[in-house]
This record gives C-alpha cells, structure tokens and sequence, in this order.
C-alpha cells in the first residue's frame, strides 16, 4: 500500500517542505560514496546518527538533529521523500512557513527519543526522516481525516489505485508501526519502528492546540474532516451520455425537448414537437 498523492491542493507555496526535500537529497549524495564502503559508512553514521548507548550516556546530542538527513539508501530516501511531499504541504499551510520547520524537527526528536527509550543500550545507529515525517503524517490525520488519498496496491499481479479516505491510509499505516515495534528487536536493526510509532503521536500532541483552536470535535463537524477544497470530495458523477430509449430514435423524430449531452459537451436544444413516440431524455445543465 503505496500512497501517491492527496486530493488536497495547498493554497500557499509550500517553500520548506520543497527545501526539505532538496537539502535530504543533497545531503545523501554527499555521502553516497560511502557505501562502497560499509566501515566508512557505518563510523559515519554513527558520528551523526543517533546511538542510544551513546546519547543515554551523554553523548551525541547533535545526532538528534544530523540523523533526520541521513538516509540508509535509494528506497528509504525516496520513500521519505514522497511521504513528505504528499502530506507536508497541508500541513505547512496550516503552521505557517518557519513554525512547521520547528514542529517537523521537534517530531524528529521526539522520534528519536521514543526509540532510544525502547532500547536504551542499542550501539545500533538510526538514521532517517521517517519520524519528522511520521510527526507529519499524525498532524494530518487530525486536520484532514477524510481528505481522499490515492494509494496504489500490488498483490502479487494485481495493480490497482484506489482513492481512501486519510483516516484509514494514515491509521493502518500507524497500526504497522505498533504492530512493528512490539514484533522486532529494536537492537537488531533494521525499521525504528518505535520512533514512527513516537512521531506520529507527537505530530498529533503538537498538532492538538491548532486543531482545538479551530473548534475541535466542532471543526470536524463543519467541515466533515474534508480540505476545504472541491477537489477533496468524491461525489459519484453520472456519464454524460444520455441513457438509451426504448424506441429508436432517428435525427428526423428526435425527443421532445431533449438535449443531447455527449461526452465532449452539450448540444443545442432540438425545437420541441406536440407529440413524440420517444421516450425523453432527462435534462441536464452543464
């Protein structure tokens, strides 16, 4: 489950999240040779990463800020990136420009710091924007519950993308991380689940005095959960083809005051006749 974009267009020019992206990018082909070096890569990551073992020790503070620019390769780059730009431009019109560069980093720390609670002796290295962009993500779900996200799904040769409400992309993609965290060892490496578990609570925490200044439960209410946008909400939209009659129609006896709707728009109105054999077809305004 792969989302792709929301239904959610931003009414101002989202220029942190844009600088975001550009600097995560940056910064990982600085260092992209590395990884012809694993030693060299892993003594990198764990200068400006974030180690448990380290931090509960008192040392490597810097890593809480340094490790949301690190990424461990193409895909947890390029998944990160897509995360953001499909959630961070919503959320930096809601904040305002440099107060949502201080919540995404403060999610990204209280990540950090949910992970090193789980497993405080770690000497394993987390690296990633995963829980800035979980904090993201959890402040989403509270403003635009039912904002209409467009999500792809491969079930073995099955390709299909489907438009769900937020409230079930962004919970089911929570509850993995729960799901996550309580199966792994966080020792061992590999998905910080805990701290995407930490950001998304801590996006939502931050999120909740914007939203109850909004009117909370109330808020919800006027709005539905929906952006205010039209492009937000999916209403089921009839063809514009009209439907067949039970007659035949020729261009010589067409229906009585009908209009001809096609697919390319509509047609004028044909003068109306007394008396017509043909069943109409319902009018419809463009």
């Amino acid at each position: 489950m792969i989302p792709l974009r929301d239904h959610n267009p931003s009414g101002r020019t989202p220029f942190v999240t844009w600088a975001l992206i550009a600097l995560n990018i940056v910064v990982f082909l600085a260092y992209l040779p590395l990884f012809g070096d694993p030693r060299a890569l892993m003594a990198f990551f764990s200068e400006w990463g974030v180690v448990p073992v380290r931090l509960t020790a008192g040392e490597g503070w810097a890593g809480l800020l340094s490790s949301q620019f690190l990424h461990g390769g193409w895909l947890h780059l390029g998944f990160n990136m897509l995360f953001l730009w499909i959630f961070g431009d919503n959320m930096e019109e809601e904040w305002g420009h440099l107060p949502f560069l201080g919540f995404y980093l403060a999610c990204g720390v209280a990540a950090a710091a949910v992970q090193v609670l789980a497993e405080p002796a770690s000497p394993v290295p987390m690296v990633g924007a995963s829980g800035a962009i979980a904090g993201v993500l959890g402040g989403y779900l509270l403003m635009f519950p039912r904002a209409r996200v467009d999500v792809l799904f491969i079930i073995v040769i099955l390709v299909r993308i489907v438009a769900l409400p937020a409230w079930v992309v962004l919970g089911a993609w929570f509850g993995l991380q729960l799901l996550g965290g309580v199966a792994s060892d966080p020792a061992a490496g590999g998905v910080a689940y805990w701290a995407h578990a930490g950001g998304f609570l801590a996006g939502m925490a931050l999120v909740l005095p914007l939203w109850l200044r909004r009117g909370g439960p109330a808020f919800w209410r006027r709005t539905e959960g929906t952006p205010p946008h039209p492009e937000a909400r999916y209403r089921l939209v009839e063809s514009h083809v009209p439907r067949a009659g039970r007659g035949r129609r020729t261009p010589e006896a067409p229906a009585s005051g009908s209009r001809a709707a096609g697919p390319w728009g509509r047609v004028a109105e044909r003068p109306r006749q007394s008396r017509s054999l043909f069943p109409k077809v319902p009018r419809r305004r463009d």
